[in-house]
């Protein structure tokens, strides 16, 4: 092997074969290895060797090989000898790979110490370089000022040049001076950016970078691509001379009383973080969720140019105005029927017999708690949709709902009972609402009916019926044999055909709550009644002050559905609160209005509580102070399974009560009993009542800790009478008084120790001392109290008969005088109970 050249290697004779291996590190650091591979030696013993072996040392001939050492012995130091040779040759060929490899090392560090002089020559040399230029352009600039000084002088004519080859000579230095100024404008805007900058736009744009540029880091930072093409976009359209900057577009900017700095910068169609800088620039410390009055938001809009257009929170409910239907747009409806009527008068039972399902059930004691939303087709095919309203007087305002949203009424009257005062109410809220009547006869099955008894008694409330010569149309029904239903069907169809109901079916939904509960696993639940529009899955809407986007629309089979038109009861999935029942639902177009319009509700509503539960003078303050001490309360907390069992329920306990005392609801809510109501109720001192919903589990154990009282019903009758019962608890006892007994004073004694004793005769009944006393002259109290001492002669006695004599005295009274009578009563206390 020889070191000079680098390329002979070891081999062994045979002939190795050889090859190189291109190795990859780092940095784009790269090496060729040369790769040997060696090629197995075989070893053949020669013909015959076997036979003539007397000369070898292989062949185990005794006479050849040292004494002592057996066949084994040989052959193992044979094997030895044969590897330490492997050995010595795989040795050899390590030290020339490690030569070779150092010597490469070598030559790597040469050439990079060679690329760092190079590179710091060239550094020195653009230094240096830089340094005469700036030299150059100092002495340069130095003579432009110099003839720039001198060239007002020259200007000036007192002093005309002395011949014409002085003015030629001041000609030529002014051409020179002019041709240099554009040279050193030049330079001077070359010099502007960093040094070298030419050359590395040059290689942005050819995508190049060189090793030196990088390892010297010259320049520090560079233009992207992307403002080489805005550069680029620019000197083209200057080049072309057009596309100027485009003119603002000026914009009208509602503001209402308060706006969010987020809204603000959206309505300007301007960023955020600029319309933040403006009002911190005005000193204003605001981030973009904060709100800012109209005052400031028109300096704002003004300060970005554009026009305010002023209006006020109730403005935005102007995106919900009913829009006017085109005649062509409108398509016939199912109407929508009201069963009323009085408590146990049948109507649910009807209803059930009309939908062949049984309902009543479902309701505690065969009494309907809530209203429910039912969709009926007939046998000859036409669709009606139905709502069954509770007769109980509790449930009065539930009733004047379901009137508002009717088309027609089926008033329900059982011939047995016949006109009840619930039914009185139902026929006046079908004539304020100004809808329709059907006079549906219940139970003529029963021997006692009496249809004509009806027909008769309505005739005192206005109800002329058909058969008593009016346009009332009357049906003689039985629920529970299905007698007239057919009939009943009929002449509701009849009433729905001249009434000519129709609605568009296009437009945007509008509808009314019939009912809305909080339910456990599905959330708030709103029982609505659609009757304009069609409401589709996703839609936006608000309710009252709730709103939400709907998640899910069930009918009344239970079934869901993708869209429900005109006339068609459905349960809304979907909304962030539950809203009262009566709340009428508008579909919006976003969220933002939605939300707007829910949250300006809420506020409206919660002012007018405010506004109504606050006192404004100071006569107003100290009756109402008055009132509070004298008024004995029984705070309650009420909780039901809907809002319109709730609704009643408080209604209820408003009517509880008298001018010493009434109930008062702290909180009425829908849903189950939470941990949230029993600290409120504890904290009041109050029962908490549940109305078909338990309390969860955290709940029952906070009652248990804190002593809260919760009672659970299911008919709203026990709810009223407990109430009404613990209500009578606060009244103040009664104080009765029974006279007992008359004294006539007959002589007056002084006496020491005890002052004066009055000698008296008991005329009438029994004086007792533990009784009350007053004493009467000329038939006039002139004292009330009680008796000091009692005696017969001279002992203490607890009582006197009529007819004995007795000496009696006054407890803190001396004026008392002969004929004066006293007046002997007691006091007994009898407990009272609100009617």
């Amino acid at each position: 092997m020889s070191d000079s050249d680098g390329k002979k290697t070891l081999g062994i004779r045979g002939g190795p074969r050889s090859g190189q291996v291109k190795q990859s590190f780092s940095h784009g650091r790269t090496k060729n290895v040369v790769v040997e591979t060696k090629r197995k030696r075989v070893v053949v013993p020669k013909p015959g060797a076997a036979k003539a072996g007397a000369g070898s040392p292989q062949s185990g001939d005794p006479s050849k090989r040292p004494a002592g050492i057996s066949d084994a012995e040989m052959e193992r130091r044979l094997k030895a000898l044969a590897a330490a040779k492997a050995n010595e040759a795989d040795e050899a060929r390590q030290r020339a790979e490690d030569e070779k490899r150092r010597e490469e090392d070598r030559q790597r560090r040469r050439e990079e110490a060679e690329a760092k002089e190079r590179e710091q020559r060239e550094i020195e040399e653009a230094a240096r370089r830089k340094a005469e230029e700036e030299e150059r352009e100092k002495r340069e600039a130095e003579e432009a000022r110099k003839r720039a000084a001198a060239a007002p002088k020259a200007a000036e004519p007192q002093q005309p040049p002395a011949s014409p080859a002085d003015a030629e000579a001041e000609a030529s230095r002014g051409g020179a001076a002019a041709k240099a100024a554009p040279r050193k404008v030049e330079r001077e805007r070359a010099d502007d950016r960093p040094r070298g900058n030419k050359a590395r736009d040059d290689n942005r744009r050819s995508g190049k970078l060189t090793v030196n540029q990088a390892l010297s880091g010259e320049g520090g930072r560079q233009r992207s691509m992307a403002a080489m093409k805005r550069k680029q976009e620019r000197m083209r359209q200057k080049a072309m001379g057009g596309a100027q900057e485009r003119e603002k577009i000026v914009r009208d900017v509602q503001v209402p009383e308060t706006i969010v700095v987020s809204e603000l910068a959206n309505r300007m169609a301007e960023r955020v973080a600029d319309v933040v800088k403006e009002l911190m620039k005005m000193g204003m410390m605001v981030t973009q969720n904060q709100s800012i009055d109209a005052d400031t938001a028109e300096l704002i809009i003004e300060e970005f140019g554009h026009r305010i257009v002023r209006v006020s929170d109730a403005d935005v409910e102007q995106v919900i105005d009913s829009v006017e239907d085109k005649p062509e747009d409108l398509e016939s409806r199912p109407p929508v029927i009201t069963i009323m009527g009085h408590v146990d008068h049948g109507k649910t039972s009807l209803l059930d017999a009309i939908r062949n399902a049984k309902v009543v059930a479902g309701e505690a004691g065969g009494i309907t708690q809530h209203i429910g939303a039912y969709q009926v087709k007939t046998d000859s095919g036409a669709v009606l949709s139905f709502l069954d309203t509770p007769g109980h007087a509790a449930f009065t305002s539930m009733r004047a709902r379901g009137a508002q949203v009717t088309d027609i009424v089926v008033l329900v009257v059982a011939a047995d009972d016949s006109v009840m005062p619930q039914t009185i109410e139902a026929i006046n809220h079908a004539k304020a609402a100004g809808v329709p009547m059907i006079v549906a006869i219940n139970k003529c099955d029963k021997p006692q009916a009496d249809p004509m008894k009806v027909r008769t008694e309505l005739l005192q409330h206005e109800v002329v019926v058909e058969a008593m010569s009016g346009e009332v149309q009357d049906v003689e029904v039985s629920a529970h044999t299905g007698q007239g239903l057919d009939e009943l069907l009929e002449a509701i169809a009849l009433q729905a055909e001249i009434l000519e109901l129709k609605a568009n079916p296009k437009r945007a939904a509008l509808g009314a709550v019939i009912e809305a509960q909080l339910d456990v696993g599905r959330g708030p639940v709103a029982t609505v009644l659609v009757q304009n529009g069609t409401l589709r899955q996703g839609d936006i809407f608000v309710v009252g002050e709730q709103w939400g986007k709907v998640r899910a629309l069930v009918n009344d089979q239970g079934d869901r559905v993708q869209e429900a038109g005109p006339s068609v009861p459905v349960e809304v999935l979907g909304l962030n609160g539950t809203p009262e029942a009566g709340d009428v639902l508008n579909v919006v177009e976003t969220e933002a209005q939605a939300r707007e319009i829910a949250e300006y509700r809420h506020q409206a509503a919660k002012d007018k509580r405010a506004a109504a539960g606050a006192a404004t003078t100071l006569d107003q303050l100290m009756a109402k102070a008055k009132e509070d001490e004298s008024v004995s309360e029984l705070p309650v907390l009420v909780k039901a399974d809907v809002q319109g069992s709730a609704e009643a329920i408080v209604q209820a306990m408003e009517k509880i009560g008298n001018e010493e005392v009434r109930v008062r609801v702290l909180h009425a809510g829908v849903g189950a009993i939470t941990e949230t109501d029993v600290g409120l109720a504890e904290a009041s001192g109050a029962p908490i009542v549940g109305f078909n919903v338990r309390a969860n589990a955290p709940a029952r154990n906070a009652a248990n800790q804190k002593g809260v009282e919760i009672r659970y019903y299911s008919v709203i009758y026990d709810l009223v009478d407990d109430i009404k019962a613990a209500a009578s608890g606060l009244l103040s006892a009664e104080i009765r008084e029974n006279f007992i007994g008359y004294a006539e004073i007959k002589e007056v004694f002084k006496v020491s120790g005890v002052g004066k004793v009055a000698g008296c005769l008991v005329t009438e009944g029994v004086a007792r001392r533990s009784a009350g006393v007053r004493l009467l002259r000329d038939n006039v109290v002139i004292h009330e109290g009680t008796l000091k001492t009692l005696k017969r002669f001279k002992d203490e006695v607890k009582e006197v008969q009529s007819g004995q004599e007795c000496g009696m005295a006054f407890e803190n009274y001396d004026d008392i005088r002969p004929s004066d009578v006293i007046e002997i009563f007691e006091r007994e206390e009898v407990e009272r109970q609100l009617d």
